[in-house]
């Protein structure tokens, strides 16, 4: 098992020692200039090796740039560092600030992590040194500045970005939408969000590359940045209208940087862009576990620390089956690839893990704070982990119709980067008697849900779900300091949850329905509240589910719910906050409702997000008052921001296009890539993964040899906050995998006619 130790190193002279608790210690001193607490915890431990965090209080006067040295008594050396630059000579360390956390204030801390190699022992370092200063808290005069300049070049390639936020695209015309000012948040205040770096990517446009890049939720929004080709500089004036720059005329293989501008300054350069070698698509390698096996849905989490994202893709056997279908399925293997297609580990979930859309949900999120990933999914006895350890036993429980109605179940949270176990506990919600979930042959009982919802306003937790036709139970956990442990349990046939059951559909979603910083989640046309209580519950099981903004002129945001039930409505919009009824289709007099239904905002001449789906009773496009404003889309499936304006496009197939009173316009049709989930047709991943705001697409290539990246290579003046600093959106990206797959919603209305945004209430570790 992964081992968690944290020690405070604070070694002092004159000074009073003060215990905070948990076995930290501060050191106060009546006038000090210099002083230091550090904190090291080794956060996770593997054979021959382990990782490691550290953290620095500065307890003296005010550093502008910091030097931390140590030495490791064992032989241990560090293969790769964040959120600082590590050197080494032999068994001494030295580890200094990268551009945007030198600045220290008297009481203030800064944080950074490592990977390491160790032997059979691992001992802590003795002590630490601040900036040539033993920590100490010592008295002594005020000084002024401390000693040691601030470290010379950016961070270290792939670490996570400097400086202020991007903004590129073309330097003419105003943005629409653009974030309005304010403060930006602290620690503490707000949701702890991934420390992203620019996600710099060039993507061919005509003759030239379209080169866009993240603003970051944490930066000033009028924040410049200057765009520079192999050093050379670009932008005449810093960009500050949009995240792109069409650099036209320039060779495809080009390398860029961009430096974004605060205040006047020009800060370090960000990482070297991706350049989508396909033209306006990145291949990233991935490898089969056999000639029988397609790749399916995948998610994505930043598994090292360096502020790029990687890949975690579920492989899908051939002889995979519905709960509804009986037979024996091979095992599933979940993957996880760096962008070059390094494959960092293959997870084997065994032969009491079946296959199928309804089984393995698995979530990819910095749960634990430490700004690596988890990845979170059910396992069976016979599960093994990316390292080889076996989880459980060897035993096998499925029968003879394939379906794993007895033995063990558990939850198991993996380290991202080396898909080892961290943690595993009894999975629940526990199955009980399998014939009170809706029916007795193994069906209904293996519906399972997944989610990801910040619970407590500040810190992500997991959410687990099974059942949605008659009996539902849903479970939220917390990984903190490598252990999981059940935060609530929420049961319909408990005392007082009966109106709950049967409400399931087969997806759900998360959000802050009643604008109190915490989350909620939307488990279809139920809704449960951040303490695992009835929020309150509505017309019946539906196969889609969309929540948002859609409706920009009343207060909060609403669903859009498609029910299945032939005797119900077919179609609701709703209050998020309490369930109220917006407006609702007819019932289909007896047939099965529809399957298919979808939000958003793709028709300007409507103000608003529209409405629309599959089926009977379904035959427009319906603005918020269940009015007709067109005619019906020529899809109900997934979306994507993908051209200049702020209006979506529809997703489906291997097609993108453009809504249209008269008919769709084709802006995309991706060649040599294959969907999965049979008639779903789902891409494995779509949303704002690189670059700019728009999203991108991923879809397996037809022989399943790697995953295609497709970006749009159409420039915008419209400047948006990264969507990933959007909680809402970045844990609709974690859920979207969840069985009938949905496309990532924000928190916030984005179209045509679009206001001002904030600058989101996150913060970075």
């Amino acid at each position: 098992m992964p081992i968690a130790r944290h020690r405070p190193l604070i070694l002092g002279a004159t000074a009073a020692l003060t215990v905070l608790g948990a076995g930290v210690y501060t050191i106060t001193a009546a006038s000090a200039a210099t002083g230091c607490r550090v904190d090291y915890s080794i956060t996770n431990s593997w054979q021959g090796g382990f990782g490691a965090n550290v953290n620095i209080t500065n307890l003296g006067d005010p550093l502008t740039s910091w030097r931390l040295t140590w030495s490791f008594g064992a032989g241990q050396q560090i293969t790769q560092a964040w959120n600082a630059t590590v050197t080494s000579s032999g068994s001494q360390f030295t580890a200094t600030n990268v551009s945007y956390n030198g600045s220290l204030g008297t009481g203030a801390s800064t944080a950074f992590g490592f990977n390491g190699t160790s032997g059979s022992t691992n001992p802590e370092p003795e002590s630490f040194s601040l900036n040539g200063t033993v920590c100490t808290g010592a008295v002594g005069a005020t000084t002024g500045p401390p000693t040691g300049g601030p470290p010379t070049g950016g961070p270290p390639t792939g670490g996570p970005p400097t400086g202020g936020p991007p903004t590129g695209g073309p330097p003419t015309g105003g943005p629409t939408g653009g974030p309005t000012t304010g403060p930006p948040p602290q620690p503490g205040s707000g949701k702890q969000v991934e420390d992203l770096n620019r996600g710099l990517i060039s993507v061919r446009s005509g003759s030239g590359n379209l080169v866009s890049w993240r603003l970051l939720g944490t930066e000033a929004p009028n924040t410049g940045f200057n765009v520079y080709r192999a050093g050379t500089r670009l932008t005449a004036t810093p960009i500050t209208n949009s995240t792109n720059y069409l650099d036209n005329g320039a060779a495809a293989d080009a390398s860029y940087t961009v430096r974004a501008v605060v205040n006047g300054t020009e800060q370090a350069a960000s990482e070297a862009s991706l350049r989508f070698t396909g033209g306006n698509y990145l291949d990233v390698p991935i490898s089969s576990p056999g000639s029988s096996y397609s790749a399916n849905d995948a998610s994505v989490g930043d598994m090292d620390g360096d502020g790029q994202l990687e890949i975690v893709l579920k492989w899908d056997p051939s002889n995979s089956r519905d709960n509804s279908q009986a037979g024996v399925t091979s095992n599933v293997f979940v993957d996880a690839y760096r962008l070059n297609g390094t494959r960092l580990w293959r997870i084997d979930l065994g032969p009491n893990i079946r296959a199928g859309a309804h089984y393995t949900q698995f979530q990819v999120y910095d749960y634990e704070g430490d700004g690596r990933a988890e990845v979170v999914m059910k396992t069976g006895d016979g599960s093994r982990s990316g390292t080889g350890q076996l989880i459980g036993t060897t035993a096998v429980h499925r029968n003879a119709n394939g379906f794993i109605l007895t033995g063990p179940e558990y939850l198991t949270a993996f380290d991202g980067l080396t898909g080892a176990v961290r943690s595993t506990v009894a999975f629940e919600p526990a199955r009980g008697n399998h014939s009170s979930w809706g029916d007795s042959n193994g069906n209904r009982v293996d519906r399972f849900l997944a989610g990801t919802a910040y619970l407590d306003g500040q810190r992500p937790s997991i959410i687990m779900g099974r059942g949605y036709y008659a009996k539902t139970m849903v479970a939220a956990y917390d990984f903190r300091n490598g252990a999981l442990t059940r935060r609530w349990l929420f049961d319909s046939t408990a005392s007082g949850n009966s109106a709950y059951g049967g409400k399931g559909n087969h997806q759900l979603s998360v959000a802050d329905v009643d604008a109190d910083g915490r989350d909620e989640i939307i488990y279809g046309s139920m809704t449960l509240d951040d303490n695992g209580r009835g929020l309150y519950a509505g017309a019946g099981h539906g196969d889609a589910l969309h929540v948002s903004d859609f409706v920009p002129s009343r207060a909060g945001q609403e669903v859009w719910a498609i029910h299945e039930s032939g005797n119900a409505v077919s179609a609701t919009l709703r209050d998020a906050r309490n369930g109220q009824i917006v407006f609702q289709r007819p019932n289909n007099g007896g047939a099965e409702g529809p399957g298919r239904g979808v939000a958003a905002d793709i028709y300007a001449g409507n103000p608003g997000g529209e409405f629309w789906g599959a089926g009977t009773n379904m035959s427009g496009l319906y603005n918020s008052a269940g009015q007709s404003v067109g005619r019906q889309p020529s899809s109900a499936n997934h979306l994507a921001w993908w051209d200049a304006d702020t209006t979506r496009e529809l997703v489906d197939a291997t097609r993108v296009d453009k809504y249209g009173t008269g008919g769709e316009t084709r802006l995309l049709t991706a060649a040599g890539v294959a969907t999965g989930n049979g008639t779903k047709s789902n891409p494995a991943l779509s949303g704002d993964l690189l670059g700019d705001w728009r999203e991108e697409i991923i879809w397996r290539t037809s022989n399943n040899s790697a995953l295609r990246i497709f970006s749009t290579p159409t420039p915008t003046t419209t400047r948006l906050y990264t969507l990933l600093h959007d909680p809402q959106y970045r844990v609709a990206i974690a859920w979207q995998n969840t069985s009938y797959n949905q496309p990532p919603h924000p928190s916030y209305f984005i179209g045509s006619g679009m206001g001002a945004i904030t600058r989101p209430n996150v913060y970075v570790r």
